[in-house]
């Protein structure tokens, strides 16, 4: 079993695509917080889309890097901010 973190959504969040944006509302008591609301891009909504289901850095590394024109330094690179972004907002989690 491997000891890397795993990432996955969050369960206080509402998502949809719309116009091919993947717009994301956190949920709070009950209720979306709009003030919050966050649109990704394609490449966040690849990623997005993979965390559907726990997943490692290395892995969805492997995801970006395949599916977008990139090297997996630079996906890394990028994925990490996101993650660290994505976590700050409360839209993501570690996973376990």
């Amino acid at each position: 079993m491997s000891s890397s973190p795993q990432f996955v959504r969050a369960d206080n969040v509402v998502a949809r695509v719309i116009a091919g944006e993947t717009l994301i509302v956190p949920v709070r008591r009950g209720i979306a917080d709009l003030a919050s609301l966050f649109s990704f891009n394609s490449v966040g909504s690849t990623v997005w889309e993979a965390l559907e289901k726990p997943c490692t850095l290395d892995e969805l590394v492997a995801v970006v890097a395949h599916s977008y024109d990139v090297s997996r330094e630079k996906a890394q690179e990028d994925l990490e901010v996101f993650l660290n972004e994505a976590r700050a907002a409360g839209v993501v989690q570690t996973a376990g």
